[in-house]
């Protein structure tokens, strides 16, 4: 059955095209049923691809089709049967939303990606607006000097090759990513015969020879015949990025600004419908720029609460640490506090009292202690501190700390009495800061005499 659905399309194909060249006149069999059932099977068969394809570029793909062969329908109908005049309007509309899909789904079809971030969805509208639609505006009274083409045609007659060549720089990009890979080549092919049919429609046009359901049509159906085919083959093993360039969005955001600019100093400079697609790539400038900034503060916040403690707010070990590192050429020292008869207290009056008793103990430390120091939280009733100032100073701090506790906490109108054992260790260049410092908070603890200085390494 999926061999069936695979192959379906491309048999279609082979027999619209078999049919054209023994029948050359319109037909409602051949031209609207038979040309419009291909990019169905097309659709089908991207559907039922095997599932180690990326699902977005699946679905993009899919949606992408469908909107072009929804105006293919509308397009085809026309030519047998009357339909209102905005028909045609719907049509067009319905061949441009080809594009942005297509950009999201090249890079995706080629490697399995990850969950689909909205900046990219912004970036291809950015780049389809910013580049394709203003581009169209720009060379739209040089190729059309004297042309008997409505200034609509005229626009979506430069739109779609404008649009084919964006996708042909991400296809062709993709291709030389992935070292000329069987699925990238295949893939790049259909976007350059559907590119080409697009180019060779708008010269036929421009020349007044272009005869609706002539042969040539069929080169936009084996273009995307070709990408569902694709959707089959192995996937590439590559990693690198295939998206949009930062510069072509750059580009896209710079052009923008600067037609408004030059709409509003000399009017009729430019045709007035290019405003729109002008501010609609500004608005969504504003809005990825809005959503980066969000997302670089979450990023921020993470970051920081990955590196505190949830109870006090202090500094955790993995802050602790990282600034353990650069301490090395730093006059100071490190002290590695455990406070003294804490585990009855959780046991006596609970966690959440101990909790309180913790943050009551962060309060204190950081008032004595002078500014510039780091003071971290490791985890239960450990603490740590880094400090900047000389053997003397440093040890005098680490009395202070010890001080603080002298006197019991007030909490819910228990009394509760902690102490506090410091190990001590000097920064002599000697390295292992923790660890001495560790075994003389324990020997501290052990002798109970409150700070114990680490001996010096001999």
């Amino acid at each position: 059955m999926y061999r069936v659905i695979r192959w379906a399309p491309l048999w279609l194909l082979i027999s619209h095209i078999a049919l054209k060249a023994l029948f050359s006149d319109r037909s409602i069999l051949l031209d609207l049923i038979l040309y419009n059932a291909i990019w169905i099977f097309a659709i089908a068969a991207i559907a039922q691809s095997p599932l180690s394809n990326d699902p977005v570029a699946l679905a993009s793909a899919c949606l992408a089709i469908t909107f072009w062969g929804f105006g293919s329908i509308l397009n085809s109908y026309s030519d047998f049967y009357s339909l209102p005049v905005s028909a045609g309007l719907l049509a067009q509309l319905s061949y441009t939303l080809f594009y942005p899909l297509g950009l999201i789904a090249i890079p995706r079809s080629l490697a399995r990606g990850r969950k689909l971030n909205p900046i990219e969805l912004l970036d291809a509208a950015i780049f389809g607006l910013g580049i394709s639609s203003i581009a169209t505006a720009l060379f739209l009274t040089r190729v059309f000097p004297q042309s008997l083409i409505n200034v609509q045609d005229q626009f979506f007659s430069l739109l779609f090759p404008i649009c084919d060549l964006l996708l042909l720089i991400i296809a062709s990009i993709a291709l030389v990513t992935h070292r000329l890979q069987l699925r990238a080549t295949l893939l790049f092919l259909g976007i350059a015969l559907f590119s080409t049919s697009d180019l060779l429609y708008l010269w036929l046009a421009v020349n007044g020879s272009y005869r609706f359901g002539q042969l040539t049509d069929d080169g936009w159906l084996v273009g995307i015949v070709l990408i569902a085919l694709s959707f089959w083959l192995r996937q590439s093993k590559s990693e690198h990025d295939v998206g949009i360039h930062p510069a072509f969005l750059a580009l896209s955001i710079f052009i923008s600004p600067t037609l408004l600019a030059l709409i509003a100093l000399r009017p009729g400079i430019f045709p007035i419908y290019i405003v729109a697609p002008a501010i609609a790539t500004l608005f969504m400038a504003f809005l990825r720029m809005s959503i980066v900034i969000r997302q670089a503060k979450n990023l921020g916040e993470e970051k920081v609460l990955a590196r505190t403690d949830d109870i006090t707010g202090l500094p955790n070990r993995r802050r602790l640490i990282a600034e353990l590192a650069t301490f090395s050429k730093t006059e100071g020292a490190l002290l590695l506090l455990d406070l003294d008869a804490f585990k009855p207290v959780n046991d006596t009056y609970g966690h959440e009292i101990g909790n309180v008793v913790l943050q009551q103990v962060a309060q204190r430390f950081t008032r004595s202690l002078p500014t510039g120091s780091v003071l971290a939280r490791l985890g239960g009733d450990e603490f740590g501190v880094l400090i900047n100032g000389s053997y003397e100073e440093t040890l005098e701090a680490a009395y202070a700390l010890q001080a603080t506790c002298s006197y019991p906490f007030l909490i819910e109108g228990h009394s509760i009495k902690i102490g506090v054992s410091i190990g001590h260790v000097h920064n002599d260049g000697a390295g292992d800061l923790l660890e001495r410092a560790d075994a003389a908070m324990y020997e501290a603890k052990r002798s109970g005499v409150g700070v114990v200085q680490a001996q010096p390494v001999v």
